[in-house]
């Protein structure tokens, strides 16, 4: 019998791989161009990235798009965090259906009407566009994929812990605080970072909400590239790229030690009373 994939199967991931990263590969290559012409080859050069530490347009929008991802993501977590509880532990409430549908409807809305919609808001309310309109709009727009995250792992915990302190006289808060929170930690944190990288990401939504003194880092890659690419707007995607990466690779190692010290807990509660 056979055994491991077929050449076809090994053919057919290389191909998908491919085409997914290959376009990555060659934007972080030519970061690396000595050449001033992007699509010209001039040999290793490590200069451009000098370049773009010394352009205070690019890090000024990078500064503008760390701290909006920030604030949208701590705030996202905590709205979709109490939307994902409520749905998962509020019961058969009335309007539940309704409460969904709306939780969940930015996913699925366009960016266009959902940057639209804020921008009429905005001037109805007569706010001035700025660094907080935009964080307020990618707060509500990464709002639903971290409740569909937590609420993932509500629907799948062990709800007779949280019974069993409350039948020990435990209030609700304190049940959520040192009970639920601690176990759905590791969904809340994936649902931080899920909602950081969108916002991170963000064009269309930002075009609409910001204002002068507010322009993300991706609106002025866009603006740059309209007029060519050049080698510094490389290095910028290429530095986007390695800090994801790494947020990602930050996250498996932490969920792994989590895995390894919940079974090593485990094996020991299995060995003690043999013991």
């Amino acid at each position: 019998m056979r055994k491991g994939p077929s050449p076809f199967n090994i053919a057919s991931i290389t191909l998908g791989l491919a085409f997914l990263y290959l376009p990555v590969a060659l934007l972080v290559l030519y970061s690396f161009n000595a050449s001033r012409l992007v699509t010209v080859w001039g040999g290793f050069s490590a200069k451009w990235y000098g370049e773009l530490f010394r352009n205070e347009a690019l890090m000024g929008a990078a500064w503008v798009t760390l701290r909006v991802g920030i604030i949208a993501a701590t705030v996202a977590t905590v709205l979709g965090t109490l939307a994902a509880v409520a749905l998962a532990r509020g019961g058969r409430f009335r309007g539940r259906t309704l409460f969904s549908g709306l939780v969940y409807a930015p996913m699925v809305m366009p960016e266009v009407i959902l940057g639209l919609s804020l921008l009429l808001l905005f001037v109805a309310l007569r706010v001035d566009r700025g660094f907080w309109t935009v964080a307020i709009a990618h707060s509500t727009c990464t709002m639903a994929y971290v409740a569909v995250v937590v609420h993932s792992r509500l629907v799948t915990f062990d709800r007779s812990l949280e019974e069993a302190a409350q039948d020990l006289g435990c209030p609700p808060i304190r049940t959520f605080l040192t009970i639920t929170l601690p176990n759905i930690a590791p969904a809340v944190a994936a649902g931080w970072m899920l909602a950081f990288t969108l916002s991170l990401d963000d064009l269309v939504v930002s075009s609409f909400t910001s204002g002068p003194g507010a322009t993300t880092l991706p609106m002025r890659i866009y603006s740059q590239v309209r007029l060519g690419v050049s080698p510094e707007i490389n290095a910028a995607c290429t530095l986007l790229i390695a800090a994801v990466a790494i947020g990602v690779l930050i996250y498996a190692l932490a969920a792994k030690w989590r895995t390894m010290r919940e079974l090593r807990t485990e094996a020991g509660a299995i060995a003690r009373p043999a013991a």
